[in-house]
């Protein structure tokens, strides 16, 4: 099992927003937002890696949230492939109607000041995770750790898939949109979002950045300025008025990490972070007692060459939970 710090544990008090140690793990194993079969098995994989009783260890309450239908959703997806489209996109319906449950899913956990916790699938679901969060806490600060921007709109998509998306539409970007997706908010600031560990950014993505003056700290700056400097800096973009503090969102994708470490998910990217600055971040996230809510999205089981990629993979994503929910070195 891989360690946060790589030694015994103990526990940080938490939290300055969640009223007691309660978390609700939120089951989506949704993979409708691109193509590659498997992804829909990552909160399996992880629960069954032990992660709940892992937190439970840590001193938190848990329970188990599964508010999509995994049955229905395979018939769904060889349904509508083909009749399920709007614009460039790949099905939209499905990506709007399952989203919009793990958004009550989130808001609901989030109002009963509970962290949430969300077990991905693919990261369209933050256009549920994200939105639900920000119901509870309008001024909440999103992390977006990611190798990609997801910023691209229904425009701008080469590929269609709807997982390289969900930024604009938290942010309000997509004035021309299926019924299906009108349900979001999109109320998301662009001062509120900042990324780190991009490294393979679509140029119209560039544009929308730089036009919206998003905070963005790629592997240049994490090579360029340490992984702390570089949380430090987007802790303090999007709580700008409070030196850094505020609610705080993670929405983490395991491409962040270099696949030398995590190599069964969709969309690797070589040269991102190493495991252990993929760790420290959520730990440092951890000690702020700020965090609320955290995604972690894109493990993929199917895309494992061996049963060792897929361990590694698992026990990374369930390392990450553990960081961010208080695991420390000593």
């Amino acid at each position: 099992m891989v360690e946060c710090g790589g030694g015994s544990t103990s526990q940080y008090n938490m939290s300055n927003y969640v009223s007691s140690k309660e978390l609700t793990i939120i089951q989506a194993p949704f993979c409708g937002g691109q193509g590659k079969p498997g992804v829909e098995k990552g909160p399996k994989y992880m629960l069954k890696n032990g992660l709940q009783s892992q937190l439970g260890d840590l001193g938190w309450t848990t329970t188990v949230e599964t508010p999509l239908d995994a049955a229905e959703l395979k018939l769904m997806m060889e349904r509508d492939e083909v009749t399920d489209q709007y614009k460039r996109s790949k099905r939209p319906n499905l990506v709007g109607d399952n989203t919009k449950k793990i958004y009550h899913a989130v808001k609901k956990t989030c109002s009963e000041g509970k962290f949430a916790l969300t077990l991905g699938g693919d990261h369209s679901i933050a256009i549920g995770t994200v939105s639900g969060a920000l119901a509870q806490y309008p001024d909440l600060g999103l992390l977006w750790i990611d190798a990609h921007a997801d910023i691209n709109t229904l425009e701008s998509t080469n590929s269609g898939n709807l997982h390289g998306c969900p930024v604009s539409f938290l942010l309000g970007l997509n004035d021309d949109c299926p019924e299906s997706l009108k349900w979001v908010p999109g109320d998301l600031k662009p001062e509120k979002i900042a990324y780190i560990g991009l490294r393979d950014v679509d140029d119209a993505e560039k544009k929308i950045i730089k036009d919206l003056g998003i905070k963005a700290f790629s592997m240049y700056h994490v090579d360029k300025y340490g992984i702390n400097k570089v949380i430090e800096m987007a802790l303090q973009a999007v709580h700008p008025e409070t030196n850094g503090h505020g609610p705080i969102m993670c929405s983490y994708d395991v491409d962040a990490v270099d696949p030398l470490f995590v190599p069964a998910t969709g969309t690797p990217v070589r040269g991102g972070l190493t495991l252990r600055e993929a760790l420290f971040l959520v730990e440092r996230l951890a000690e702020t007692k700020d965090l609320v809510a955290l995604d972690i999205v894109e493990c993929n089981p199917d895309l494992a060459v061996d049963d060792i990629h897929v361990s590694n993979t698992i026990s990374a994503g369930c390392a990450i939970a553990r960081c961010a929910l208080g695991e420390t070195l000593l």
